[in-house]
């Protein structure tokens, strides 16, 4: 497998196997299945695994398949999902979500610790769910005045070897982390045709995740592209059941003439979907939601045909789906 430079983390596999789909919270997959999986994943030169207490079942599977010895060259991410919490309490809170991240995987330490949750300017009120905002996103001053020293903390105390950040908040203030001093070591953005991040959009604004990406670039940060097929919706069937109105299901109706494109190229949309994502300029690594060895297979087969044609990408992007729909 091709790698990439992943910031000040140094060389990556261009896949990271994610943790939705082997957690068992993407569809229906059996604990032997999930765990076959990320063995099947490391066997096809996957280096990188990013789990997250949210993930369900991810650390624990993780920690299973491997008893704490990791094949020289992995590397393993973890996460929070702070959200906006009390004054002095986003460290304590941090270094308790790591700790029983590391017990479950059976590690001394990961390579990347992110705060999961949105970062939001002061003052912002979330367009969807304002009510629960506090759960969902960090506030920039909560952000700068606690989370960045508690990460530089953790990384000095040889917990992490680098923190991160979601880079799916409001795209102003993602930009502003990005500049911030110290910044991040990676941020996780959104990464597929539609420039779409579904569900995960609260806030309201466009997303502007290239704009993000270039910005991550341009500060020697590293990229993980995620959402590559947008939670389903860049695929044949999304494969739970959504209400009409739900954005995955939007976005799945509204992506109908990329799989009529994707028909006449007689090609399958998730394959095509991946390629059109790992050809995104500043992507280091795609991060699959894969829950089982055939999609697996797919995405390692669609990383070993590459990035998409320029005319093809063109056809693509000649669609308007990148339209923020509002």
């Amino acid at each position: 497998m091709k790698q990439a430079t992943l910031g000040p983390l140094g060389p990556v596999s261009r896949l990271t196997l994610g943790g939705g789909g082997i957690g068992q919270i993407w569809g229906e997959v059996t604990r032997e299945e999930a765990e076959a999986t990320i063995a099947a994943a490391i066997d096809g030169g996957i280096a990188v695994l990013d789990a997250a207490p949210g993930y369900r079942n991810c650390e624990t599977f993780i920690g299973e398949v491997f008893d704490g010895r990791l094949p020289a060259g992995v590397k393993v991410t973890t996460k929070h999902s702070l959200g906006t919490v009390p004054v002095g309490e986003a460290a304590g809170r941090l270094t308790a979500s790591l700790d029983a991240s590391l017990a479950a995987m059976r590690l001394p330490r990961v390579d990347l610790f992110f705060l999961h949750t949105n970062i939001s300017p002061d003052g912002f009120v979330y367009a969807h769910g304002a009510d629960r905002q506090a759960q969902v996103a960090t506030t920039w001053t909560q952000y700068a005045a606690e989370v960045v020293p508690a990460m530089e903390r953790l990384k000095a105390d040889g917990r992490i070897g680098a923190w991160g950040i979601t880079g799916i908040g409001v795209p102003d203030a993602v930009l502003a982390a990005l500049a911030h001093d110290p910044k991040p070591a990676a941020v996780q953005a959104i990464a597929n045709l539609m420039d779409s991040p579904g569900a995960l959009n609260r806030y309201g604004v466009p997303p502007r995740p290239r704009e993000i990406i270039a910005a991550a670039k341009a500060a020697r940060v590293g990229v993980m592209g995620i959402r590559a097929v947008q939670a389903g919706a860049l695929t044949r069937a999304i494969d739970r059941t959504l209400s009409a109105n739900y954005p995955d299901q939007k976005d799945y109706d509204r992506a109908a003439p990329f799989r009529a494109l994707c028909a006449n190229w007689d090609e399958d949309p998730a394959m095509i979907a991946h390629r059109y994502a790992l050809g995104i300029e500043g992507v280091d690594t795609l991060v699959l939601g894969v829950k089982n060895r055939a999609e697996l297979r797919q995405c390692l087969e669609a990383e070993a045909a590459g990035p998409l044609e320029g005319a093809q990408v063109a056809a693509i992007d000649a669609l308007g789906l990148r339209a923020y729909p509002g």
